[in-house]
């Protein structure tokens, strides 16, 4: 679906008010941020056939309804990035997740959207709309990938999605996390926190990974470079010097 002309109107007048709290491209190029230390790895490669794509949380919100971005990124296959929290004393947790497509560091971020949101709520700077999380898992992929996975959920399941007979993460991807564990085990739980799994019969990826702090509503965001291209795309779940600071003052 395509945007109105009054939205991208609107849009324009309050896209500044749609950008991230943290420097996300420290999150992939420092080891400590507010004290906390952060390590990045590869999750392996990403297939954007069409770059067309959408984050969602593949057990629970991709449909063949899911609708993509409006801003493409160039069609190709990229390096999944991880970027974790290293919280001595309990399990690493996943700040954001980032593409990059091509060499050039963002001078700007704007929210990923898809064109059918109520801009007029955006009002303050840190504002975003998000997807939602209810799964504890995030994903980023291609439409194409998109339709080959409905159609393998759907072959799966009968056609009949979850059910009482039938858990997509139980009775399917369960082992493939635990054997995710056994061959990378660095910055995951012992059930596992990530996988990069193949969609049979094809060259299409649907990586997975853990969302943080676990479900809720996070956004996603394009990084534009000075030539104002789109070079990456970061699924931020943890801004890390508010969520540790208030944990250290006895939050949540």
């Amino acid at each position: 679906m395509k945007p109105s002309a009054k939205w991208l109107k609107k849009y324009e007048q309050v896209k500044h008010l749609l950008t991230p709290i943290s420097d996300l491209t420290s999150y992939f190029k420092d080891s400590e941020i507010a004290g906390m230390k952060v390590a990045t790895f590869s999750m392996g490669k990403v297939n954007f056939p069409t770059g067309e794509i959408l984050v969602r949380d593949p057990l629970v919100t991709v449909s063949k309804d899911s609708e993509p971005y409006l801003q493409k990124v160039p069609a190709g296959i990229y390096d999944l990035q991880i970027c974790a929290v290293l919280d001595e004393g309990y399990p690493d947790r996943y700040a954001a997740a980032m593409v990059a497509f091509s060499e050039q560091e963002p001078v700007k971020y704007y929210e990923a959207l898809v064109g059918y949101e109520n801009l007029d709520t955006v009002t303050e700077e840190g504002t975003f709309f998000g997807f939602g999380v209810d799964a504890g898992l995030a994903t980023i992929m291609d439409m194409k990938t998109r339709d080959a996975y409905v159609a393998f959920v759907d072959k799966t399941t009968g056609g009949k999605g979850e059910s009482m007979d039938f858990n997509m993460y139980d009775d399917f991807f369960k082992e493939i996390f635990a054997k995710s564990y056994q061959d990378y085990p660095e910055h995951q739980r012992d059930g596992g926190d990530w996988i990069n799994w193949t969609i049979p019969d094809t060259n299409l990826s649907v990586p997975m990974f853990q969302s943080g702090f676990g479900d809720g509503d996070y956004p996603v965001y394009f990084g534009y470079d000075a030539k104002n291209e789109v070079c990456r795309v970061v699924v931020h779940f943890i801004d890390i010097a508010t969520a540790y600071s208030e944990e250290e003052d006895g939050g949540d």
